[in-house]
């Protein structure tokens, strides 16, 4: 509709003429009626008068202008009422298509309202997502800047901290290389420590001293070339007989220190070790009793004092028992601690009564060093069969002899050996009775055959040697016997003025070796090895 329509004239009411509105409607028409008539019956008639005066002319003018004024009304009034059925239709049609303009304003506007929300949704979503992508730009962007710092951080961090780590590991590693080089020191120490132990022989143990000195069997010994150094050669007899050796013997000069491996090795094996210690050096020959430097009377005098205290000493710090043959074979002339020799001459300038002095002399210092609880003294002389006649009597070789205070062991060297004499036998009696008459003359102390052998050289009975030997030891007489130590080496020496080569050993032939080990077997010989 338009302005007009929609702002209603005065004259109206609701669309129609009100009492003012048809009120003012009849006034004018009676109005103009009047002068309708005033004019219709003015005396002009039809015939033209005069001319109209002013106030006609007025009122011609006036009237006109009603007239357009009345059918202006009139258009008005048929224009309205036009309007007015318009207005009626309109509304009837709108009345009509007031509940479908409503529904579908309403539904317009509810299309519109949910367009609306739709769009405010859109919008809402969409600046929603436009702010969680900026949230989340922004975020990424902290995050990233977050990362960058905490990765800067990270960085200088791990930097600081590597820094940190390689100074500790710098220290870490000095104190390491420091520990190390001690552990060094301590593994080499004790690595050191461990071999000089490993290096020391194994400290065996061994029967009581006086246990030693009373057997309850008696010994097999034996000398072989290198015991106790190597036991070669003693295993290889001990197979062959069947019997293990329970006593050692070697040789050592003045020249040489005491071996305490030599002991510990011996006593390790279950072998009680024998040293002959000959008052001379070492590699002197048997043939040579002049040895001005090696004299009874310097030994007396102190000469090698020095010497002896210290064997002692060495003695006493091991602790283990050893038997020492001191000077063996004193009687005879051909060594030079001997006092006289062929036809009663003085040996090497020794006198009478010196070699007991000596004797005494050694003793005594071992017993001033402690050793003498170690050591089993054995004065063994040489048999009496084949010394010139001045050395054979029981007078010389008790005077010989130190006493009972000085000696553990008395024993004999004796052999089967060329040259025979005529009234000769191959038996223990003839090599052994005599000199063992006058042992038992001179003390009660028990006896060691401390060196004995037999040869294959001349009549060819050693194989009966040996057998008598055992069966000798088997008689009660001889009970005092307290064992043998064999001389298992092969000898060329000078006898009678000729050159002899003597073979001493158990295995030298095959009926020798038989005899003895059918006779240490035999239990009646008391080796405590049975059958």
């Amino acid at each position: 509709m338009s302005e007009r329509t929609l702002g209603k004239h005065w004259w109206t009411l609701n669309g129609h003429l009100g009492v003012v509105g048809k009120l003012s409607a009849f006034v004018l028409a009676l109005a103009l009626g009047v002068i309708t008539g005033v004019v219709w019956l003015s005396p002009s008639g039809a015939t033209p008068g005069p001319l109209r005066t002013a106030a006609e002319k007025q009122l011609l003018r006036d009237k006109a202008d009603l007239e357009a004024i009345l059918a202006d009304r009139d258009d008005e009034i048929e224009n309205l009422r036009t309007s007015q059925e318009k207005a009626a239709a309109e509304r009837a049609a709108g009345a009509r298509s007031g509940t479908q303009k409503a529904a579908a304003a309403k539904a317009a506007a509810q299309e519109k309202a949910a367009a609306d929300k739709a769009a405010a949704q859109d919008q809402g979503k969409a600046k929603a997502a436009a702010e969680k992508a900026a949230a989340a730009a922004k975020g990424r962007q902290k995050a990233a800047a977050d990362r960058a710092a905490a990765q800067a951080r990270s960085q200088q961090k791990a930097a600081l901290e590597r820094q940190l780590a390689a100074a500790r590991g710098e220290a870490e590693g000095a104190a390491i290389r420091a520990a190390v080089a001690q552990a060094q020191v301590e593994f080499a120490r004790q690595a050191a420590a461990a071999r000089a132990e490993a290096a020391k022989p194994v400290r065996p143990t061994a029967p009581p001293r006086d246990a030693i000195v009373h057997p309850t069997h008696r010994y097999f010994g034996l000398y072989t070339a290198q015991s106790p150094f190597s036991w070669s050669e003693f295993d290889e007899v001990t197979s062959v007989v069947g019997a293990q050796p329970d006593l050692g013997g070697y040789f050592q000069g003045w020249d040489s220190p005491f071996r305490p491996d030599a002991v510990t090795r011996s006593w390790t094996k279950g072998v009680l070790p024998m040293v002959t210690w000959e008052s001379r050096p070492m590699a002197a020959s048997n043939g040579q009793p002049t040895e001005p430097e090696y004299s009874l009377p310097r030994i007396i005098d102190g000469a090698f004092d020095d010497y002896l205290r210290q064997y002692a000493r060495d003695v006493a710090a091991l602790g283990l028992p050893v038997a020492i043959r001191l000077n063996h074979e004193m009687n005879g002339g051909w060594y030079p601690w001997a006092e006289q020799g062929t036809n009663g001459e003085q040996v090497n300038g020794n006198n009478r009564g010196d070699f007991v002095r000596m004797w005494r002399h050694v003793h005594d210092i071992f017993e001033a060093e402690g050793a003498n609880e170690h050591v089993l003294w054995v004065w063994a002389p040489n048999v009496v069969n084949n010394l010139p006649k001045l050395n054979q009597p029981l007078e010389y070789t008790r005077s010989l002899y130190p006493g009972d205070e000085y000696v553990d062991w008395v024993g004999l060297s004796g052999y089967y050996r060329p040259p025979y004499d005529a009234d000769q036998t191959p038996t223990f009696s003839w090599t052994f009775d005599r000199s063992l008459e006058q042992l038992r003359a001179i003390t009660d102390k028990p006896i060691l055959l401390a060196e004995i052998g037999a040869s294959e050289t001349g009549g060819g009975d050693k194989p009966a040697w040996v057998t008598d030997l055992f069966e000798a030891l088997a008689r009660p007489q001889n009970a005092d016997v307290v064992g043998f130590a064999w001389f298992h080496h092969t000898v060329t020496t000078i006898s009678g003025g000729q050159r002899v080569t003597n073979d001493w050993r158990i295995t030298s032939r095959e009926d020798s070796q038989r005899a003895f080990v059918d006779g240490i077997r035999r239990s009646s010989a008391g080796f405590g090895t049975g059958s």
